[in-house]
């Protein structure tokens, strides 16, 4: 039976055990909640899959908790490392090439050759890492297509009656509310696949290097190297419409930090209401990309 644990060394530990055991463990950070497993372990990894209903086709980032591991298991470039040191730990994933030994699970990587790698910028995720000493496998902790989860009840609702998942580390609300941006190197230049908690022109403006626009609206496996590629994803079970007006509005201030932040909450409020959804127009730039990426993907072409 799945329950949800407050956040001290005890459930901490608690965790460990249930990932060292095969099992999942539904975890903060500071984008959204992560359905953990064993990065190491195929059928861990497969329980994922399974929890989610995620394609098999769809890769899962992993987590880490240091530079050091990130060394261990991939191939760094001197551009893929300027990054890390940037704005690890942090909301970006970077797409590497992974080592032929790392010991990661081929079910992570799609029959890819490159992983997908991030270091959480959160107390609690770094020290069930560190205690854990192995890189966990965790893609958000929804169900595959539903909105992700910023705080511990929305990932309770969705799978409270899932035996593989028998505690959710609560750390209360996610302070970021989107998921991490992920960028890939390709022939010396860097490629946005996914918009997410950290905009484009903070990665511009710290590189010095222009940030080239990646693949959108992703259908089919091949073109799939990174989670968060595929045209429907974070959709809310009711209709939503966007650029709207007289709606309630993410941020009454017109913060794009706090809008991103109210995301995914702000949906689940409305999806659980039952009602239609209306979000009032949202600027296309810095972090506001990212917003605008999730709110068309959750949004219908027929309420468009």
């Amino acid at each position: 039976m799945t329950t949800i644990k407050k956040i001290n060394d005890k459930n901490i530990l608690g965790a460990v055990k249930v990932l060292k055991a095969g099992d999942l463990v539904c975890f903060p950070t500071e984008t959204v909640y992560g359905l953990g497993a064993d990065a190491t372990n195929n059928l861990a990894v497969a329980k994922i899959f399974n929890a989610k209903n995620r394609p098999s086709f769809n890769p899962i980032i992993v987590h880490v908790s240091s530079k050091k591991m990130v060394e261990r298991l991939g191939i760094l470039t001197s551009l893929s490392e300027k990054i890390i040191d940037a704005f690890c730990p942090g909301p970006l994933t970077i797409i590497l090439e992974r080592k032929k030994d790392s010991g990661l699970s081929d079910l992570l990587n799609a029959g890819l050759k490159t992983t997908a790698f991030r270091i959480p910028d959160n107390t609690v995720a770094i020290k069930l890492l560190k205690n854990f000493k192995k890189p966990i496998a965790a893609p958000s902790a929804n169900k595959s297509g539903y909105l992700s989860p910023t705080k511990a009840e929305h990932v309770y609702e969705q799978f409270k009656n899932n035996e593989d998942i028998p505690i959710i580390l609560d750390d209360g609300r996610t302070k970021v509310g989107l998921e991490s941006t992920v960028v890939y190197e390709e022939n010396n230049n860097i490629k946005i696949l996914r918009h997410g908690g950290i905009s484009k022109e903070l990665l511009e403006d710290s590189l010095k290097i222009k940030i080239i626009e990646g693949n959108k609206n992703t259908k089919f496996s091949k073109d799939l190297i990174s989670p968060g590629m595929l045209n429907k994803h974070y959709a809310p079970k009711v209709p939503l419409r966007i650029n709207a007006i007289h709606k309630p509005n993410l941020s009454k201030k017109g913060n794009l930090v706090e809008a991103a932040a109210n995301l995914f909450s702000f949906l689940s409020i409305y999806e659980k209401k039952g009602k239609k959804i209306a979000i009032a127009p949202i600027p296309n730039n810095g972090i506001g990309r990212a917003i605008n990426d999730r709110i068309v993907r959750a949004s219908s072409s027929s309420s468009r």
